[in-house]
């Protein structure tokens, strides 16, 4: 008899939001967790079909000659043309939904969380059952930034918040939403949203 799959949940949030806090407490609660992001640089760097295509498209700067990626290369021209930007999510989004899929199935669980921070403005939040969206006031990220990655230009963060989407527009999308803005405690909602998925009746 098969087993039954699991049901697919993403969770994202603005950078500064507290996504990977939150997402450590779930981890805690024995929820596989597929970093989305840090997955997309493993597949960009090691895929065979997706480094040619990387390649052939901004050209063989893309890789050092030990065949890493280039990630400071791409990063530039990447960054500052939103064109190139939607080119290389075309390349790399399918590769990398194509891994989550097959490394949810072989999960034994409930569900599991797809983490991405830009899983609204990509559209990949479509591709999966629920969502969450960790929120708190850009202020209060803009602090967080500054204490956790001091080198970071303030100029930066800022276009870094630019490319995401404001959190009214990610919270009417998401299943849940989830306040990391100091005024409500993390673990009783993480909890509360466990509850919900676990009973399979969010």
């Amino acid at each position: 008899m098969n087993k039954p799959k699991p049901v697919l949940v993403g969770i994202s949030g603005g950078i500064g939001a507290g996504k990977t806090l939150v997402t450590k407490i779930f981890t805690l609660l024995d929820v596989p967790v597929y970093n989305a992001d840090e997955k997309a640089r493993w597949l960009m760097a090691h895929q065979k079909g997706l480094k040619s295509e990387i390649s052939s498209v901004f050209g063989a700067q893309s890789y050092f000659q030990d065949g890493s990626l280039n990630r400071k290369f791409l990063a530039d021209k990447v960054f500052a043309d939103p064109i190139l930007t939607k080119k290389i999510n075309s390349l790399v989004h399918p590769v990398v939904q194509a891994d989550f899929r097959e490394w949810a199935g072989k999960q034994n669980s409930k569900y599991v969380l797809k983490e991405a921070a830009l899983l609204f403005e990509t559209g990949s939040f479509k591709e999966l059952e629920f969502t969450i969206h960790v929120t708190a006031p850009k202020q209060l990220r803009m602090e967080r930034i500054k204490q956790r990655d001091p080198h970071r230009p303030e100029t930066q963060i800022v276009q870094i918040m630019e490319k995401q989407w404001d959190d009214p527009k990610k919270n009417e999308l998401a299943d849940f939403i989830l306040y990391n803005d100091n005024s409500r405690l993390v673990i009783p909602q993480v909890l509360q949203i466990h509850k919900a998925l676990q009973s399979g009746t969010p």
